[in-house]
Parts: structure tokens; sequence; C-alpha cells
């Protein structure tokens, strides 16, 4: 590895941590001496990396800087490619058209001989494309995530019971055998997973939930047991 390439494993192995990382694990990590992994903090903070802490303390990046585009790995390229072919096989047409955007602008920076990586994928994701139902549904469902905005839902239940409810979104999953909502009832007052091929119909309202996604997430990981 050459040194270039271990100033940017450096800068991602500390992107990827919240908390202060002790130095011994970062040279561990990228396979080099303490010594030298002090240099190389200090070459990053000299050119303008806002990377907090010393030695017997820890480090960590401080958000607000980045360095030119990073060179990805074979694996990373691939990671990506199937990430987004997965995503072209099981969303709407908005976030078909982002993934595809988004391979196009990583293929621009890449040399040749990884772009064909992107062109002459070595793994493919199977389709699994939403229904007619799904695919009407999916588009305000993720407006009403990204704006946080509260739902009108006509949901038919698997028994094909009919109700309207108003639900606060928390989350979307994209399962194999269905795309699932996470959300807030009024009318249950508790978390609820709501189809969307059992979505009859979809209103965005104007209304906003009374906490933000954020904090419903974290209600709603505590609730299923995800962060025991």
């Amino acid at each position: 590895m050459s040194r270039a390439e271990r100033l940017l494993e450096l800068m991602q192995n500390l992107r990827l941590r919240r908390r202060p990382v002790a130095g011994q694990a970062l040279a561990e990590e990228l396979g080099v001496s303490l010594r030298t992994l002090y240099r190389d903090i200090g070459a990053l903070q000299a050119q303008g990396a806002r990377i907090e802490g010393e030695a017997g303390f820890g480090y960590v990046l401080k958000p607000g800087f980045t360095l030119p585009p990073l060179m990805f790995s074979l694996e990373e390229v691939e990671a990506l490619a199937l990430g987004a072919r997965w995503v072209e096989g099981r969303a709407d047409a908005g976030l078909k058209r982002a993934a595809r955007g988004a391979l196009a602008k990583i293929a621009a920076v890449l040399p040749p001989e990884r772009a064909e990586a992107l062109d002459w994928p070595t793994m493919l994701a199977g389709a699994s494309a939403p229904d007619g139902r799904e695919g009407a549904s999916l588009p305000l469902v993720r407006a009403a995530l990204g704006a946080e905005r509260k739902l009108k839902l006509a949901y038919v239940d698997k028994d094909g019971r009919s109700s309207t409810r108003v639900v606060w979104p928390v989350a979307l999953g994209f399962f194999d055998h269905a795309r699932m909502l996470a959300a807030w009832c009024e009318t249950r007052q508790a978390f609820r997973h709501f189809r969307l091929d059992r979505m009859a119909a979809v209103e965005v309202l104007d209304a906003r939930p009374p906490k933000p996604r954020r904090a419903l997430l974290i209600d709603w990981r505590r609730t299923e047991g995800l962060d025991e």
C-alpha cells in the first residue's frame, strides 16, 4: 500500500467511527507502526483534516473535511454496483434514476480497468419490482419520510378488513416479499408495520408528527429490541 492509499484508508477508518479510537488500534488496522500512524495523522492535519485527539486518548474525525475523490477498490466498486442494481430492481422510478445517476458519477472518476466492473458486473441482483399498488404508494411514502409529514392511509389488512389510518412514518423496509413502512399509528397509539401492497390509497398530509423522525426512529428501534 502506497502512502497516499494509506492516508485515504486512515481517513475512511476515522469516518466510520463517531467516538475516539486508540492510535494502536488504527495502526494495527493499517498494518503500520504507531510512529508511522502519528506521522500520517500529522500529515492529514496539515492538509486541513479536523482530527482531534492525542496519544493515550484516541483520535476522532470532526465533520466538514473531505479529501479529493477517493479511489475505490475493486471490491468497493462491485459492492456499489450490486447495491445500485438491487435498488433498480426493487424501487420506484425516482430511486431507479438516482441509482443509475450514482453509478454514472462513480464511473466518471474511476480508471478504465475499474469502471469495467460497473459495465460487466460479476454479481447480479435479481429483480423484484413493486406491483401496481406498491409502485403508486412508494413515491408518496418516500416523500412523507423526506419531508417529515404525516400520512393518511386507506389500508386493507391480511384478513381483508379496511380501515383509515393516520401514521407518523419512521422507516421504509425493502424485503424480497414486500415493501414495509414502519410508523407510529395514531389509531393504535403504537408502532405498526404497513405493507405498501395493502395501501389502497395514500395521502401526504401537511401536518408534521409531534416528534422528529430521528426521535421516532430511536423509539421504534428500542421497541423492536434492535438496540440491545
